[in-house]
């Protein structure tokens, strides 16, 4: 059972940048700032056949120089349909060169490139939201990797509701836990 779990966990993360509506798409990502939690919405974009979970954002955003501090990181997903939440726990790689990151931006299409064209850096204030300037000539565009080590789900329902982790030091065995 725990195997199938496991097996679904994996799946229902996959939806999450396969399927465009799926709840999974926009995750919660935690990282360190200054001893603290700090937390936001991401888009999921991929996965590896090892499971390292694809992410983009600006290079010059906050969270490249919090994971360049600590680079331990958690993503939340909550399918509220299917009452399943899902904790993947791990290390954040970050990518600014090479093959792999050319493939991502190259996929990176049309109005979607202004997110990493404008002028100034992530939360930068500005007057007026019509004041983002851009700069078509360089972009900041950077690949986050997040590699499991800890993997979470928690299934709501009755009789018992089933909660799991996988461990990747313990060869991705589970172990029910109480929810």
């Amino acid at each position: 059972m725990l195997n199938q779990i496991l097996e679904d966990l994996k799946n229902e993360v996959k939806f999450g940048y396969l399927k465009k509506k799926h709840p999974f798409r926009y995750p919660s990502l935690a990282s360190i700032k200054d001893n603290s939690p700090d937390q936001r919405t991401v888009v999921l974009r991929d996965s590896t056949e090892a499971f390292d979970l694809i992410l983009y954002t600006d290079e010059r955003s906050d969270k490249i120089s919090q994971f360049e501090k600590n680079p331990m990181c958690s993503l939340l997903f909550y399918n509220h349909k299917k009452l399943l939440q899902v904790k993947i726990e791990g290390h954040m790689k970050i990518i600014r060169s090479g093959q792999e990151y050319e493939k991502h931006w190259n996929k990176v299409q049309g109005n979607s490139q202004k997110d990493f064209i404008t002028n100034r850096a992530p939360g930068t204030p500005i007057d007026h939201p019509d004041a983002v300037e851009y700069n078509e000539d360089e972009h900041h565009f950077c690949l986050l990797k997040l590699v499991p080590e800890r993997m979470e789900s928690l299934q709501l329902k009755r009789p018992n509701h089933i909660r799991a982790v996988f461990d990747k030091s313990n060869d991705w065995e589970g172990q029910f836990l109480n929810p």
